[in-house]
């Protein structure tokens, strides 16, 4: 029996396991990247939800997105975005908002809170988080947003956060 599949598989041609592992390839590159969303109970009555993405930027450096919601005992609750570039590559301006550029040309800005990452020690030069509460509710998701990141000593470093992205965060803050 083995014999008999093996020697079927061993009759098709190259050309044709090109084209089936370019179709398989192609049908594979189409899918839009699913991101986790996870939830940690942090200690007893607060949650953390987090959602990670991998993006590029214009000149296709490659940047991690983490939108982290944390809900605390009394019922409050903040969100936030974490970006991530690679260390040595470039440094943040954290005495300078993150710049949110709609489809429709508004320009929304949050707040630059990298100070709270951490209370021991400062953030690396790599990482920033802003505070986005008020800012996912306000976007569409008919497009594409644009980021551009506040940076030292580099020109503008833009990301493109693609809609389906967009609507997760706001799935995962709205939760």
């Amino acid at each position: 029996m083995m014999n008999s599949i093996y020697s079927k598989i061993s009759k098709i041609c190259p050309i044709q396991w090109i084209l089936a592992a370019s179709i398989c390839l192609l049908f594979g590159l189409a899918q839009p990247a699913i991101a986790e969303v996870t939830q940690i109970e942090e200690y007893p009555g607060q949650m953390l939800y987090q959602s990670r993405q991998n993006l590029r930027d214009q000149t296709g450096k490659a940047w991690q997105a983490i939108v982290f919601k944390r809900v605390h005992p009394e019922g409050t609750d903040t969100v936030s975005l974490r970006l991530i570039g690679f260390l040595g590559a470039m440094e943040f301006d954290h005495t300078q908002p993150l710049t949110l550029l709609t489809s429709m040309g508004k320009m929304l800005t949050a707040k630059d809170i990298s100070k709270d990452i951490s209370q021991d020690n400062s953030p690396p030069p790599n990482v920033a988080e802003y505070d986005v509460k008020s800012i996912l509710p306000q976007l569409k998701i008919e497009k594409p947003i644009k980021l551009t990141l506040p940076v030292l000593r580099d020109s503008a470093i833009e990301l493109e956060i693609p809609t389906a992205t967009i609507q997760e965060w706001q799935t995962l803050s709205a939760r």
